[in-house]
């Protein structure tokens, strides 16, 4: 771990330590996303099957439409608990494997998953209220992620504990949140425009009622999976890395992990009794 990794850094130096991260385990991160999310890849091609045309909704693509949105969340839950599991291992100068993060998780993927339902369920609650209430229970949950991952909480215990770690810091938790949803949307509106554009002249020049185009209904979900494979660990690295930060700001972490390395290297030193 870089000796300056665990201090108070500025804004600058997170998203900086965010990008560091991401470019030397690219593989790492990309894999821990699509792996899960190939699931709901399936699932939407299944769909397609169901409705090949792409116009209305038979009893059965509808039910197969409200499974797969059911299905997303422990997708979502497994694939950005493992992130913030990997972005922990190798931030704090561990080596991590695909395979070890996604295994790290599997007993956390019902209590996550419901955990983040509750959250979701409370920032609609908050957002159909106002706009601003919903925006600031957003940013006193922004670090739940990787409190409930990394600390084993429940959900009033998470969001407590998110507020707490997020108080006097909510304006940078705003900017790291604004900054990385901007940029995923970006990617993935790189990918839709044309794709949309493209759909938009081929409707014109063919009788709409012969529906949506089978190349449209398969490429458009593939390039969204892709798009959200490249960007999606940002968001979560970001959070997790700010999770450390405001742990070291307020509760001295690096000082406890430098003592807990201290004495294991004292234990692991000391004479054996004779």
């Amino acid at each position: 771990m870089p000796t300056n990794a665990l201090r108070p850094l500025s804004l600058g130096e997170l998203l900086d330590r965010t990008f560091f991260l991401y470019r030397k385990h690219f593989l790492l991160f990309l894999s821990i996303i699509a792996i899960p999310h190939l699931v709901l890849l399936a699932l939407q091609f299944v769909g397609i099957a169901l409705n090949p045309r792409g116009v209305g909704f038979s009893t059965a693509s509808l039910v197969w439409t409200l499974l797969t949105a059911l299905v997303s969340i422990p997708v979502v839950a497994v694939s950005h608990g493992a992130t913030v599991i990997a972005v922990s291992k190798v931030h704090l100068g561990h080596e991590t494997t695909v395979v070890e993060a996604l295994s790290s998780i599997k007993g956390k993927i019902v209590s996550l998953s419901l955990i983040m339902l509750g959250i979701g369920v409370g920032l609609g609650v908050g957002f159909m209220l106002l706009l601003i209430p919903g925006i600031i229970l957003a940013l006193m949950w922004s670090l739940a992620l990787p409190v409930a991952v990394l600390e084993d909480t429940g959900l009033r215990d998470t969001t407590s504990r998110s507020a707490e770690l997020t108080k006097g810091s909510r304006g940078r938790m705003f900017v790291i949140c604004f900054l990385f949803i901007v940029l995923t949307y970006m990617v993935i509106l790189l990918w839709e425009f044309p794709m949309l554009a493209a759909l938009g002249y081929f409707l014109r020049n063919h009788n709409p009622a012969d529906g949506v185009p089978r190349w449209f209904l398969i490429t458009n979900p593939l390039g969204t999976y892709v798009s959200q494979c490249l960007v999606g660990p940002l968001l979560t690295i970001a959070l997790t890395l700010a999770y450390y930060d405001q742990k070291v700001r307020k509760e001295a972490f690096d000082l406890q992990l430098m003592m807990s390395s201290m004495d294991e290297t004292q234990g692991n030193t000391a004479p054996v009794a004779t």
